[in-house]
């Protein structure tokens, strides 16, 4: 199974439908919600991201909902 973390914020559609899109594949995923998360928001722009989703696949990362590359991907 592969490890999938979701950097995401309430009111973000794109994460919504990343998330719709990895669950209709049937994975499951860790949600770091920036938004409820203060820990999650540091560690996300410690990593040089400022916006969401940024979803990390294994070792490979997506920022965007890109469902191309994630089709790649998983």
């Amino acid at each position: 199974m592969r490890n999938i973390k979701i950097y995401s914020s309430n009111a973000c559609s794109n994460c919504t439908a990343a998330k719709e899109f990895i669950k209709e594949k049937g994975y499951e995923y860790e949600e770091k919600n920036v938004s409820t998360d203060p820990a999650a928001r540091k560690e996300l722009i410690s990593m040089g991201y400022m916006g969401v989703p940024v979803i990390m696949i294994d070792e490979d990362v997506v920022v965007g909902f890109n469902k191309s590359k994630l089709e790649e991907l998983l």
